[in-house]
């Protein structure tokens, strides 16, 4: 009587429980197709591998015909070049060149024959004066009768004059450049007055502050009775 009874129940169990369908199993992997049918979306061209041709540029004329005309535009332009630099250059040189008034000055002329026998002139030159002196026998005598070695500046007399009997100097005074006054001072020469330096016959210091004697300028003699300075 037991064993009917669990039968049955069995059997109604069996009956309601719903039948489930088969599922087929479908593949996660997506089909593909054949890689040798499988179409690029992006075009290539080869275009972009070919040479491209320049034959339009070139010229049609020879080519001994074009080096002519490449010489020729390069020897106009070295030729404008050249004149060019050199007119700038002869620009330079006229704007460093000295002036006309300064070329005049360049070198002065004295004419001897007015300077009487031991008496002094003074002339400009470059702006400076030259203290041009015509020397006496008497006073070319006591300029070389000075012992040298004594001198502060030590010159002969031989070293400062190429005529004995004319002296030729700058009137500056080398101490503070001052103009000395001539035949005076201790020495019968020239005699500074602002700080008391003493210049004997021959233009050496004696005596006073001026550590130098008084300077030889550039002069010569190119003919008798004539001197020229600078």
């Amino acid at each position: 009587m037991a064993s009917l009874s669990t039968a049955s129940r069995l059997c109604l169990r069996s009956a309601a429980k719903p039948s489930v369908p088969a599922v087929r199993a479908l593949s996660s992997t997506a089909m593909r197709p054949d890689s040798a049918t499988y179409n690029s979306p992006f075009k290539v061209s080869d275009k972009g591998n070919q040479i491209p041709s320049f034959g339009k540029y070139v010229s049609n004329s020879s080519p001994s015909k074009n080096l002519v005309f490449s010489y020729f535009m390069v020897g106009t332009m070295g030729a404008l070049t050249a004149a060019g630099a050199k007119s700038t250059v002869s620009e330079f040189l006229v704007n460093m060149a000295a002036s006309a008034d300064v070329l005049a000055m360049a070198k002065v002329e004295v004419d001897l024959n007015t300077i009487p026998e031991g008496k002094n002139v003074i002339i400009k030159w470059r702006g400076k004066p030259v203290f041009v002196r015509h020397r006496t026998a008497d006073e070319i005598e006591q300029a070389n009768k000075v012992e040298v070695s004594s001198l502060r500046d030590p010159q002969t007399d031989e070293e400062r004059v190429k005529n004995p009997e004319w002296l030729v100097m700058l009137g500056v005074c080398t101490h503070l450049g001052c103009v000395p006054i001539g035949e005076a001072g201790d020495y019968g020469g020239w005699f500074c007055p602002c700080h008391g330096s003493h210049y004997d016959i021959s233009g050496r210091i004696r005596k006073g502050p001026a550590p130098l004697n008084l300077e030889i300028p550039e002069y010569d003699f190119p003919e008798d009775g004539k001197l020229v300075v600078g």
